[in-house]
């Protein structure tokens, strides 16, 4: 049987169509499991940071103006959290509290809990997001404060913003004359 010009596109279309699609989900499972993988290291790391930091020195500033250690630590792992919340709808009501202002949340114990959760809460909520919504867009905030990005970019944002306080925090403990852990890449 002879198959007509446009019956050959059809299948053609089709197949590729199929093959876009397997790749793309592989895409997606790839970039989901990388990203719990990457979460998992940070998590390890800024342990090390908080047990690098001598207990009495969490309330430690650099200068007045600054946030001390506890409240930079306490600032990523609410920032943890609302992006969770924000990327994968998961919520946690112990992050409701502004926690770097709290004064039952500063001492070690209190920010390591903190922190730790809000690593968890990302990692669990990543674990259990289908990766097929990573290229979903995402608004947040309104009028000319509000932003739309992919959910993978929002979490991309998110990973970078614990980056960015841990790496603060590196000078806060070179001041206490510790030398910081060592970097974490892999």
């Amino acid at each position: 049987m002879n198959k007509s010009p446009d019956m050959k596109l059809y299948l053609s279309l089709l197949l590729s169509l199929f093959f876009f699609s397997a790749i793309s989900q592989t895409l997606n499972d790839s970039l989901k499991q990388q990203l719990i993988k990457d979460w998992g290291r940070a998590k390890v790391y800024t342990q090390e940071y908080l047990d690098a930091m001598p207990a009495s020195k969490y309330g430690f500033r650099p200068v007045d103006s600054m946030r001390s250690f506890a409240e930079q630590m306490l600032h990523l792992a609410s920032a943890n959290a609302y992006f969770t919340s924000v990327n994968t709808g998961v919520r946690s009501p112990i992050f409701s509290q502004n926690l770097e202002k709290s004064p039952t949340a500063s001492n070690r114990d209190s920010v390591e809990y903190y922190v730790n959760t809000s690593y968890d809460l990302m990692i669990n909520s990543l674990k259990n997001m289908d990766p097929s919504k990573l290229s979903e867009i995402l608004t947040q905030g309104s009028g000319a404060n509000g932003r739309s990005e992919t959910r993978l970019v929002w979490l991309m944002k998110a990973f970078e913003h614990q980056t960015h306080h841990r790496g603060q925090c590196t000078v806060y403990i070179r001041l206490q004359g510790i030398r910081p852990p060592a970097e974490r890449l892999f």
